[in-house]
């Protein structure tokens, strides 16, 4: 068969070509001081891609992604160019985008279970990287559902139930892994760790259970000391709502009778059976205040009078709170009423007066110097009591 001789007027037209290539230089060389940049803009030689890709400024790159995204290729082709793109971005520890990578694969549904599972598990490391191992948890359940066996699934699982601090579910699919392959290092690493925190943990919730139970009994024990003395208790809400009366107000105060008041101290009993009050004593002359961390219900007031007032305090610049001329009073809020402490009587003494009401578990007197103007002036228009 002959071949047809070339068309003249191809020929002039090849001849006027070259004629003009040789006569006119080539404009689209790259430049020597530039090469690295130019050679960038080119698709096969790019370093990274760019995050988006405009098809004014890189038309070449945009018609390869149009290529390897083209929606008419079967839905497993889809799922593996995102799977490997994915992949791409995780090598690069861009961990967000290999999230949306996995994702838009996963978003084709494929009929492949291994590759879905492979999606599953790679999204998972993403997302443990990021530090959301719920999220890295259920995409690995998700990829065990679709392949059981599949190792990198339980090792990614087993370490995100690590993170999570559940123990001993690491501890289970640590096992689980092992009954598929009993020499797996990463498996036995873990499985010791997850088991001997698990230990840790379920140790520190039996102390923790056996203190709440020691706490739960001394707070009935005080709760039973105050009943048994007739010791009325006055809550915070009570005083707010107009009421005062104690009687039934035991179970309101059985999670705080253990709590510390804003002083640090808090009712205790003693080995007899004895309880020690944190008191305040307040001195209105001066504003000032006392805290005892721990009166004992046998002690006399005089007796922690004399040693508070020992030594003459440096607020008291005139020298009179001495405790020969000191009195001490309590008061009755609801009435309104001042009630005088004779100094020889034992803090138990006056808190089982009828009139008295301990207020947040602190019990607090008034103190003032007899016959003093302030005094005076201050029980003035005041109904005062002798308490008995």
């Amino acid at each position: 068969m002959e071949q047809p001789e070339p068309d003249a007027a191809s020929d002039d037209a090849m001849d006027s070509f070259l004629e003009k290539f040789q006569s006119q230089p080539y404009r689209g060389g790259f430049h020597e001081d530039q090469w690295e940049e130019e050679f960038e803009k080119i698709p096969l030689f790019m370093k990274k891609a760019p995050s988006e890709i405009d098809p004014k400024e890189n038309p070449d790159l945009a018609c390869l992604q149009s290529i390897i995204f083209d929606e008419e290729r079967p839905p497993e082709e889809q799922a593996k160019t995102y799977k490997d793109e994915g992949n791409d971005y995780f090598k690069e520890k861009d961990y967000k985008k290999a999230v949306i990578s996995y994702t838009e694969g996963l978003k084709k549904k494929c009929a492949d279970p291994d590759l879905n599972a492979v999606l599953y598990t790679n999204r998972a490391a993403a997302q443990y990287y990021l530090g959301n191992f719920r999220s890295a948890l259920n995409d690995v359940t998700a990829a065990r559902k679709l392949k059981p066996g599949h190792m990198k699934a339980i090792i990614r699982g087993a370490l995100c139930h690590l993170e999570l601090k559940h123990f001993a579910e690491a501890v289970n699919w640590c096992d689980e892994g092992l009954q598929i392959d009993a020499k797996e290092k990463k498996l036995l690493e873990m499985r010791s760790k997850a088991d001997k925190l698990k230990r840790t943990e379920q140790r520190d919730l039996r102390k923790a259970k056996l203190k709440e139970k020691k706490e739960q009994n001394q707070k009935e024990a005080l709760h039973w000391a105050i009943k048994a003395r007739n010791i009325k208790l006055v809550s915070e809400a009570a005083g707010e709502d107009g009421g005062s009366a104690s009687e039934g107000l035991g179970a309101l105060f059985l999670d705080g009778l253990s709590s510390e008041n804003p002083y640090g101290a808090k009712l205790s009993l003693d080995d007899q059976g004895r309880l020690n009050w944190p008191v305040l004593f307040l001195y209105p002359e001066y504003a000032r205040s006392d805290f005892i961390s721990a009166f004992h219900e046998d002690s006399r007031f005089i007796d922690h009078l004399m040693v508070m007032f020992g030594e003459v305090p440096s607020w008291d610049l005139e020298q009179k709170y001495c405790p020969d001329n000191l009195e001490v009073y309590f008061e009755d809020e609801d009435r309104a009423e001042l009630y005088w402490v004779p100094p020889t009587s034992t803090l138990l003494q006056v808190l089982q007066h009828p009139r008295y009401f301990v207020k947040a578990l602190t019990p607090a007197f008034l103190v003032c110097v007899r016959s003093s103007p302030f005094c005076k002036n201050y029980l003035w228009g005041r109904k005062v009591h002798q308490s008995k």
